[in-house]
């Protein structure tokens, strides 16, 4: 054991490090205080209706009403207890509360990496530094985008155990390539693993290549097959994950459209819409910021201060400072295309200069890996400014479409830019000799990359702007608040000056790091440093580079008191208390104070009409697009029982409630349906309709019905007799036979009816809600959800976690009885 130690010491005080480094950035967290987290926030109040469940039953249910008119809770949280990946990381989260687990895994998952690259511990801890801390990382993390964050964390780990695979390592490598992958979807953000999957084919392509340079390919298929058991283990592992999201992504706005808007005469289509999907790309331009990091402005607000011109502009026009610090504040310094943003993708300074030095001089096989992947990456995120690759991969890579946000496939450069860096020094610690004109290469090097950063600082008006396409309608702002155009110009104008500093400064912040970065690699090839002193250099200017700048997005002021976030988001308005006094047991609620298709909080108290989520069925999006396109379709409304708006009194400017009177109710019997042939049809029927009294149902349904008008003679009633988000039972007398609608959403993938214990159709009318055709008498129904993908994907994942688990158990037997054998011998 001491000789374990001994041997691994180096790593032991790398980890020590990581710890330290962590705990010192976040220390509000060990202070009791929590991030303020938007995100974090939505997904409270959508979790709220399970979580009450959950605490109730002790089991979480699989459908919540408290969103959207309804829908499946695994997409909004899931339990996944017959996961292994579950305990490993709620272990590492007991010991290192959110976010310093997170922050924890990119070190370690880098430093892993580097690892087996075979770089030296130090030089490694330096490359992690450089991975974990590039600011994307924490603004994702200040975002709450916190699935993200963990999944960006698992791509270096799950790259490097590709690699040990194919070096040919027999246990560890697939085991911890199952490990590791199962890891990175469990953390549940299927875009990155997407990304990372991206990257891997490119990597398996390089490698393909190569084996048949050296005629080595039983060699690649062999340790492929090995792989290939391993990610089917990782995905059967998450299996509960997967099958679920699969089924629900073909019905949501990921899959197939079944119209478009009333208005568009294209047609349907797969996937998202590429406007939507485009939204947040990168601008071409806007790539000076993994370099600059404010080249841009920075984060959309927040930069400016009672010294900047603006301050000065209204001091001028007799506001205080702070008055005018204030105003400064706020004021939009981000003048790129995206609608706004959190900051800019910065990778250090050094960082990149030390990757452009990589592109001359690397000769490590992974070099032209790297370039590609970061290629590939940089194309795609520009999105809608680079069409005519966006395009290809759009309309072509298999579910390239699902995804939204193009610019975070810069996930990936992320990773390659340090990575090359990091192999850039490598090279110059053990193959410098062998590199002809080194120092000219290391010196033109310098001269570029450090001589634009000196260029923009001194004169930024030759490489940027500073103004987007929407300048014009800034001024235009400008004067309605102020009253003033020219006042409202000159306003802009010292905008544009503020914007200018910023740029400037970070441009002479960026050329120092550069030429510090170039002085350290000069004397050490000079040898005036020793490697050690390098190492230690490297670390903390890098670490002084890129914390510095994620300290701009996340740092102190973004932790509050625990529980003071909760409160405050979710504090019990009178609307809400007064709402809340109706004790009926289900009724939806509009919250239009808020953009209530944009924001969960209202579900946090209400079974909400509105919400916030990604993926929301795309026959409830179709109907927000075509029904409340402008303005609010009260037969929708009735039709969903919406009872309640809460809305702004354009007087007093005070919350109100409007008790709709017309509001359908939990179930209704219709005294007439019509058929319609298609969705595009039925989408227009329900346009103008009374709900009460006619359902339109698609006629696939024509011969589940019985006739097609109810007995307007008909007597009887229907009501909710009992209220459970997985479980609703009514209980019904009628006449006649009869069809009754429910203010329900229509799932097929789980939903069952019963009446008196026995199954009966669900039929989807008016759109997308549940009815039935119903018996005369008196009878009780019971709707269960019930998900069989649910079920067979916890049984999946039960058993390939016990096989993973007995894998790790193998890997672990086998190695300690090598290492016993080994100090033995």
């Amino acid at each position: 054991m001491k000789n374990w130690f001994k041997a691994n010491s180096a790593h032991l005080i790398v980890i020590a490090i990581f710890i330290a480094l962590v705990f010192f950035y976040f220390t509000p967290v060990w202070q009791g205080k929590t991030l303020a987290q938007s995100d974090v926030v939505q997904a409270q109040a959508a979790q709220k209706e399970l979580f009450d469940y959950r605490a109730k039953d002790g089991t979480a249910p699989l459908w919540t009403n408290s969103m959207f008119g309804g829908m499946p809770t695994y997409q909004i949280w899931q339990a996944n207890e017959n996961n292994i990946g579950t305990y490993v990381l709620n272990a590492v989260k007991f010991v290192f509360p959110s976010p310093m687990d997170t922050v924890l895994f990119y070190l370690l998952g880098a430093y892993f990496l580097f690892s087996v690259l075979r770089i030296k511990p130090w030089l490694a801890a330096v490359g992690a530094v450089a991975i974990a801390f590039t600011s994307y990382n924490f603004i994702y993390i200040e975002a709450g985008h916190i699935t993200r964050a963990n999944a960006i964390a698992f791509i270096p780990p799950v790259i490097a155990s590709v690699i040990m695979c194919y070096r040919g390592s027999k246990l560890w490598g697939p085991v911890l390539l199952a490990l590791l992958l199962s890891l990175e979807i469990r953390v549940n953000h299927l875009q990155t693993t997407y990304y990372l999957l991206m990257a891997l084919m490119l990597y398996v392509i390089f490698i393909l290549v190569d084996a048949i340079k050296q005629k080595q390919l039983k060699a690649f298929f062999i340790n492929s097959g090995r792989q290939v058991v391993a990610v089917v283990i990782a995905v059967m592992v998450n299996a509960s994950i997967l099958l679920p999201t699969w089924e629900y992504s073909k019905l949501s706005t990921r899959g197939h459209a079944n119209i478009t808007k009333v208005d568009d005469k294209s047609s349907a289509k797969k996937g998202l819409d590429k406007e939507y999907a485009y939204d947040w790309s990168q601008g071409i331009g806007e790539s000076v910021t993994f370099l600059i990091p404010n080249a841009y402005g920075g984060s959309t607000g927040g930069q400016l201060d009672e010294k900047s011109h603006v301050a000065k502009f209204f001091m001028d026009k007799g506001a205080s400072a702070v008055q005018a610090g204030q105003i400064a504040e706020g004021m939009p310094t981000y003048w790129g295309d995206k609608r706004f943003t959190s900051g800019p993708w910065y990778f250090g300074a050094g960082v990149f200069f030390l990757f452009v030095l990589g592109l001359v001089i690397v000769k490590n096989r992974l070099k032209w890996w790297i370039l590609t992947t970061t290629i590939l990456a940089l194309l795609l995120s520009f999105g809608k400014n680079f069409t005519l690759v966006s395009d290809l991969f759009f309309d072509y890579f298999p579910m390239y479409n699902k995804f939204r946000a193009v610019e975070s496939i810069l996930v990936l450069v992320s990773i390659t830019v340090p990575l090359m860096a990091i192999l850039t020094v490598n090279e110059l610690l053990t193959r410098a000799k062998e590199i002809p004109n080194l120092d000219k290469k290391v010196l033109y090097t310098f001269v570029g990359v450090g001589g634009f950063c000196l260029l923009v600082g001194l004169m930024p008006d030759l490489f940027l702007n500073f103004r987007n396409a929407e300048h014009n309608s800034l001024i235009e702002t400008f004067s309605q608040q102020i009253g003033d155009k020219a006042t409202a110009s000159e306003l802009a104008n010292q905008l544009v000056l503020d914007r200018k500093d910023i740029a400037s400064k970070d441009a002479y912040r960026s050329f120092v790091l550069i030429l510090l970065t170039f002085g350290l690699i000069w004397f050490y090839l000079k040898k005036k440093l020793s490697e050690g002193v390098l190492f230690g250099s490297l670390l903390v200017l890098f670490l002084f580079d890129l914390w510095g700048v994620d300290k701009r997005f996340l740092n102190d002021r973004s932790f509050s008191e625990k529980g003071a976030v909760a409160q405050q988001a979710f504090q019990q308005r009178e609307v809400d208390q007064l709402i809340l006094m109706d004790k009926d047991l289900s009724y939806r609620v509009l919250d239009l104070t808020t953009d209530p298709f944009s924001d969960a909080r209202p579900s946090y108290f209400h079974k909400s009409l509105g919400g916030y989520h990604a993926a929301k069925l795309m026959r409830f999006q179709e109907v927000l697009e075509n029904q409340f396109n402008g303005a609010l379709n009260e037969d929708v409304l009735d039709m969903f029982n919406v009872r309640y708006l809460i809305t702004t009194d354009p007087q007093s400017q005070s919350q109100r409630i409007i008790r709709r009177s017309t509001a359908a109710g939990n179930a209704w019997f219709v005294d007439k349906i019509t058929f319609v042939k298609g969705n595009a049809e039925e989408m227009q029927a329900i346009s103008s309709f009374d709900p009460h009294k006619e359902a339109f149902v698609n006629q696939q349904y024509q011969n589940e019905i019985k006739a097609k008008t109810s007995s307007a003679s008909t007597t009887g009633e229907i009501k909710l007799t009992s209220y459970h988000p997985d479980k609703m039972q009514y209980e019904y007398t009628a006449s006649n036979d009869v069809f009754a609608v429910f203010s329900e959403i229509f799932y097929d993938k789980g939903w069952k009816a019963y009446v008196d214990g026995k199954e009966t159709p669900i039929i989807r009318a008016d759109y997308l809600l549940r009815a039935l055709q119903l018996p005369a008498g008196s009878h009780k129904i019971e709707f269960i959800f019930d998900p069989q993908s649910h079920k067979v994907g916890n049984l999946l994942t039960l058993i390939s976690s016990i096989i993973l688990g007995l894998g790790m158990a193998a890997a672990i037997y086998f190695s300690l009885k090598g290492y016993k054998n080994e100090t033995a011998a």
